[in-house]
């Protein structure tokens, strides 16, 4: 079954949620001085950031067919 754009940009949508989130802890903790949890969240938070662009990507390519 081909995936539905509305429904990857609605994961797109979630994503983006979850990253900020994430972001959010990592400043915490970047500012609390915990650099391991800071260091680990802003790779998570890359790595988020990441697979938004490619969800993003594959559901504007799929909205041109």
């Amino acid at each position: 079954m081909a995936p539905s754009t509305a429904e990857l940009s609605s994961l797109t949508t979630a994503l983006e949620d979850i990253t900020r989130r994430v972001t959010v802890h990592a400043e915490s903790a970047d500012r609390g001085g915990d650099d391991e949890a800071a260091t680990e969240l802003f790779a998570i938070e890359r790595a988020l950031l990441g697979a938004s662009r490619r969800l993003s990507r594959l559901t504007a390519s799929l909205g041109r067919r």
